[in-house]
């Protein structure tokens, strides 16, 4: 990554260097320091966290907007519809499921000892983990700090999200005795082996191996626990349903799906609208409807486990690609 990187700011220096040699002025890869919106940060971060603004300028000073980090996550000019028929085989294959297994059974007793703690059974840890690096094969080769620093200062739709959370990330580097422009992870700043970003990895992560340090990069145990605490801290319900399949005779209404990922719906309800699943009348539900086109719409309830699991990726379909394979897993998990 770093070769690409470098190759990357070569180019830039380059194109740059030809526009200003046909000005007839000097040309100069600009870094973060010398940007207003990277200034007032530095100061704004001194004033609040008693950083040293100077500091912060220097360490900015030493990184670049990188390109490929704003082209990733821009949206694509003509984004594809939403299938989850495209969507599913990216994590329910042969290749993450007998992963998954391994995982679980190298780490049995720190998966144990998390659902013990938390209450979220083994293997919603281990498919999380799964979908989310390929339990630790995929963490991520961008430099945290500049693609944090790319997409706070270059990317103004979201600017405000990304500066607060370059800020958490160097809480986290001081905190942690980190240097911030050691740290690699995705394009987006998420860290370590469950991508954690870096205000998730300050408030959730935990030091699940004991030895007084959280490292969600090198450690498992650390990272096994990590996902564990976000799910208990976002609601978990130990021992209660995820999701079932529903029967839909006809299209349901659609302001029961713009009712939202969030349980709101009682079973009984959509009994009467003809809508079935072995569930109870009483219980609080949401309508999940995982479209592909051409397809019949696979529908499906949601209770509030399926709505925590979409706390750690807001997508119907990542949390139903997180409990299918879940399921796949214990399945296919050797008989002890």
């Amino acid at each position: 990554m770093e070769k690409t990187l470098k190759r990357t700011i070569s180019a830039a220096a380059l194109a740059l260097a030809g526009a200003s040699a046909f000005a007839g002025k000097p040309a100069a890869v600009p870094s973060f320091a010398d940007q207003p919106e990277a200034v007032a940060f530095a100061r704004d971060l001194a004033r609040r966290q008693d950083f040293d603004a100077t500091a912060v300028l220097r360490l900015l000073g030493k990184i670049h907007p990188n390109s490929k980090v704003l082209q990733l996550i821009r949206p694509p000019a003509s984004p594809l519809q939403r299938s989850w028929e495209r969507y599913r085989p990216r994590f329910l294959n042969d290749r993450r499921i007998d992963g998954g297994v391994r995982f679980w059974e190298e780490n049995q007793a720190t998966l144990a000892r998390a659902r013990a703690a938390y209450g979220v059974p083994e293997e919603i840890i281990v498919a999380i983990i799964g979908v989310e690096t390929e339990y630790g094969r995929n963490t991520g080769g961008f430099k945290v700090l500049e693609a944090l620093a790319t997409l706070a200062f270059n990317y103004p739709p979201r600017a405000e999200f990304f500066r607060t959370e370059l800020e958490q990330f160097l809480l986290l580097a001081r905190e942690n005795g980190l240097d911030p422009l050691a740290v690699k992870g995705s394009f987006a700043g998420a860290i370590g082996i469950p991508q954690f970003m870096p205000g998730s990895q300050r408030r959730y992560a935990v030091d699940f191996d004991d030895d007084s340090r959280v490292d969600l990069a090198g450690s498992v145990a650390d990272a096994i626990g990590s996902v564990a605490r976000f799910l208990e801290q976002h609601g978990w319900q130990a021992g209660q349903p995820v999701a079932v399949p529903a029967l839909t005779p006809v299209e349901p209404e659609r302001d029961l799906l713009e009712a939202g990922i969030r349980p709101s719906l009682k079973v009984a309800a959509l009994v009467e609208k003809g809508i079935t699943a072995e569930a109870s009348p009483e219980a609080t539900v949401a309508l999940v409807d995982l479209v592909s086109p051409g397809r019949e719409t696979e529908y499906w309830l949601g209770f509030d486990n399926f709505y925590v699991i979409t706390r750690y990726n807001r997508s119907s379909f990542y949390a139903m690609a997180v409990f299918q394979l879940a399921q796949a897993i214990k399945v296919r998990l050797p008989v002890r």
